[in-house]
């Protein structure tokens, strides 16, 4: 694709270019005479623009084909709805899942997980997905009892009828009014009381509930823990590591597709390359303390691929700082349009993640996106 356009733009040099060509081959056979004319053309202002403009037509029209050209998932005898149950015990369960339920349970049923990869808490998010339909996470503790479970699908059952999609007004009537803080020992944690989540403590385990603005309010994804593991975790921002940096990447990744696929787009490809753009990124606003798209250089996202011999015909980046973990920082990226937009974009095929952190372990995250 990007060779197409490298074409074009060479037709759209050639067409403007001509009439001079034309005029200096019927009067001086020199070539080099014949190039300096191209390139004059072709540093001009006027013609530059004039390319310029081209070459956004082209990446216009290569997206409507694009989009035009997306296919739904492929389907097969596995992708059948899941028939959601009422939980036995819990006030909630994941996929039917209940916390407290055993590896060798749950494996029985769905089969090894597609990825473990180290969390915020000191052990691993585990992925059970079909192609990341039916997608959910679970964490196990010590003793492989599922002590954290997590989904941004349909996949959430309650007692009291809470599920995706469900109001937070009518949350809020259920439960009552959020956590506005978390005490662990002797420190007390305050919760962001203008989030997009609410934070709830209820029969030992902490319940947050995600709410998409863009759809009402209404819930768009669970995160259960049970209080033993959320207070084993005594610092805010877990210790850095290249474990945590690259369980946050994967995690990141699997939480996009599974949100793509939620909304019946198709899933991206994982791009070792770009996620080196992403991870320098990341690292050089950890290290200088900013936070930006354009960096301390004046390059765009754009600059840093091509300087990285990245050929894209659509690109675009994701930024986010901070959070403190891959599920806030997702979360926090679907609320924000552009951000948003860029998740649920039909056009892009790849996606590199890159994650830094500073000397106070504060992550920052970088998502780049492209199709070639």
């Amino acid at each position: 694709m990007g060779r197409f356009i490298l074409l074009l733009s060479c037709i759209g040099l050639l067409y403007f270019s001509w009439p001079v060509m034309e005029k200096k081959i019927q009067n001086n056979d020199s070539f080099h005479q014949i190039q300096s004319e191209i390139d004059a053309i072709k540093n001009s202002p006027e013609n530059s623009k004039k390319l310029d403009e081209l070459y956004d037509q082209v990446q216009q029209v290569l997206l409507m084909f694009d989009n035009k050209l997306e296919k739904p998932q492929p389907t097969n005898e596995k992708d059948v709805k899941l028939k959601l149950l009422t939980p036995d015990q819990a006030v909630f369960s994941i996929h039917n899942i209940e916390l407290g339920e055993a590896k060798t349970e749950i494996e029985h049923k769905l089969g090894p997980a597609k990825r473990s990869s180290l969390n915020e808490y000191g052990t691993t998010w585990n992925t059970y997905h079909d192609h990341y339909r039916n997608f959910f996470m679970v964490m196990y503790d010590q003793h492989n009892k599922a002590a954290g479970l997590y989904t941004n699908q349909n996949l959430i059952s309650s007692k009291l009828g809470i599920k995706l999609g469900t109001p937070k007004e009518t949350v809020r009537a259920k439960f009552g009014e959020p956590l506005t803080k978390i005490q662990k020992g002797l420190i007390i944690y305050q919760l962001d009381q203008n989030s997009d989540y609410d934070v709830f403590l209820k029969d030992s385990v902490y319940i947050t509930v995600f709410y998409d603005k863009h759809e009402g309010n209404t819930v768009t994804a669970m995160q259960l823990i049970t209080k033993d593991m959320e207070q084993k975790k005594t610092d805010l921002y877990t210790k850095a590591s290249s474990q945590l940096k690259e369980g946050f990447e994967y995690q990141l990744f699997d939480l996009t597709n599974a949100a793509r696929v939620e909304h019946k787009l198709s899933t991206l490809t994982w791009d070792e390359h770009i996620r080196q753009t992403a991870r320098k990124h990341s690292s050089d606003m950890a290290v200088n303390q900013y936070f930006d798209h354009t960096n301390l250089k004046g390059q765009s996202p754009f600059d840093r691929m091509k300087e990285d011999h990245i050929i894209f015909y659509l690109a675009g980046e994701n930024l986010a700082y901070g959070q403190l973990s891959s599920i806030f920082a997702h979360e926090g990226l679907m609320n924000s349009l552009g951000h948003r937009e860029n998740i649920l974009r039909k056009g892009y095929k790849y996606l590199g993640i890159g994650v830094a952190f500073n000397d106070k372990s504060q992550p920052y995250y970088t998502e780049n996106f492209y199709a070639k």
